[in-house]
């Protein structure tokens, strides 16, 4: 664990494998440390250069005078063991081995010598075969990729783990794209020391990290894993998308990360007798991830607020679909909006308020249900396609839920213009989704996971 924190919060690191061509991933790495302001020092290690990116450039690990938490490999795989050796001697303890060409392509014997020297020498290994790792709030950016390709989020609170680089990259670009924060985020790749466990752990016991988001291929250490998961779970929502279900799919796996993928039963049953919540896609994993950014419900009893009928017709279908409650309004709430309301508004859930709805109209919708014990959860669909709603109604929908008394979550469809108002809500913390059943499907898994939490209290 303490040769993650090096990995993680390192206050210096070494590239090995240093690049002075721009189309090299060792030039990318060391630039995208220099360009996110790591505040630590930076070691490029080419024999070949003397200088990258206004850095000095070192022979070697071993010549070196300072102390370095973290090496970073990017070399091909013949040379890695003789790099691990050196930054053993040298007290490196946390290492990120980008370079594929292990076990994934039949080079067992050569992963077998890199798993030994670890031992050896207590080297913490992420990898072979991996993107990297990132940690905002520490300026670490360890991914290959230029920022130009994959935009980086900014921090929060979401921890990702990513057996795959490939699905990693586009998590992290998703979330940077919608304005989300992130922790820390780890494509571990093969697994050849760390693997899945440690890294839960390790978020589990992050105080910076509030949810943990996993994509993974195969588990190394099954009985590890379920007991850690199975703690971690009592604090800390855990989201999984396993992949590798289908027969193909196993047979995927392991040309790509050498897992034994195992059957998708044996998966399922594991993640209910541990409380993970099961992604069955990458935009349920993003989607359930964004939800729990919210103030945990006390119920399941839903409150919609629409400016469409037909999408208040549709939510309400996906609220029996996923076996939550259509909440009936108090008598005094309904008192409130008839009052408040237009006359032809019918007060009943889901709550119409008619396709000439302002700001000002939501803003009564919303805060009457705010107060409204029967309601537990609140569901706002914004059509922006509307003429009387524009960028106003994300004021709105934000000081109410900055109240955190309930959990609010925004459905809105449509193209460019409804696209960049999704990012605002996004970016303010506003799960917003395409559609009901996407908004529906989130909100039952949070609530299972507050049923959860509930009795799990009650039990000691």
């Amino acid at each position: 664990m303490i040769n993650l924190k090096q990995i993680f919060e390192p206050k210096s690191i070494a590239v090995i494998g240093a690049s002075r061509e721009p189309s090299k991933v060792g030039h990318a790495i060391v630039k995208n440390f220099v360009a996110g302001g790591f505040p630590g020092d930076i070691y490029p290690i080419n024999p070949n250069a003397t200088e990258i990116l206004g850095l000095k450039c070192y022979k070697n690990v071993s010549s070196i005078k300072g102390k370095i938490d973290c090496a970073i490999i990017a070399i091909p795989a013949q040379f890695v063991p003789g790099a691990l050796e050196e930054c053993g001697k040298k007290g490196v303890r946390g290492i990120v081995l980008i370079t594929g060409g292990f076990s994934e392509v039949g080079n067992v014997e050569g992963e077998r010598q890199v798993a030994e020297i670890a031992k050896r020498y207590d080297l913490s290994i992420i990898g072979a075969n991996c993107l990297g790792v990132l940690n905002p709030a520490a300026r670490v950016d360890g991914i290959f990729l230029p920022v130009y390709k994959m935009a980086r989020p900014r921090v929060g609170d979401i921890g990702f783990i990513s057996q795959s680089g490939a699905v990693g990259g586009c998590i992290v670009d998703l979330a940077a794209y919608a304005g989300i924060g992130i922790s820390k985020f780890v494509s571990y790749g093969n697994a050849t020391v760390i693997d899945e466990t440690h890294l839960l752990e390790y978020l589990g016991k992050d105080e910076k990290t509030r949810i943990i988001v996993m994509y993974l291929e195969g588990v190394r250490r099954g009985k590890e894993f379920i007991k850690v998961a199975k703690e971690i779970a009592k604090k800390k929502p855990i989201i999984l998308l396993k992949a590798g279900v289908s027969k193909k799919g196993a047979e995927a796996v392991k040309s790509h990360t050498a897992s034994l993928a195992g059957s998708a039963e044996a998966y399922r049953a594991v993640m209910k007798q541990c409380k993970i919540i099961e992604a069955k896609t990458l935009m349920e994993l993003f989607y359930f991830a964004k939800i729990f950014d919210q103030p945990l419900p006390k119920g399941n009893r839903v409150g919609i607020v629409t400016n469409g009928g037909g999408y208040g017709v549709l939510a309400t279908d996906a609220v029996e679909l996923f076996e939550l409650e259509l909440a009936n309004f108090s008598e005094e709430s309904k008192k409130i909006l008839r009052k408040n309301l237009p006359n032809y508004v019918n007060i009943r859930n889901p709550l119409d308020v008619v396709g000439d709805a302002d700001s000002a109209r939501y803003d009564l919708a919303i805060n009457t249900l705010m107060e409204d014990p029967n309601v537990d959860i609140i569901v706002v669909v914004v059509l922006f396609q509307t003429v009387a709603i524009d960028s106003r109604v994300i004021s709105v929908i934000t000081r109410a839920a900055d109240q955190k008394k309930k959990p609010i979550v925004v459905i809105s469809t449509g193209g460019e213009y409804t696209e960049v108002h999704k990012r605002i809500f996004d970016s303010y913390g506003i799960p917003t989704y395409h559609s009901p059943t996407a908004a529906l499907d989130a909100v039952q898994k949070f609530v299972w996971y507050a049923d959860f939490l509930k009795k799990n209290k009650r039990i000691g």
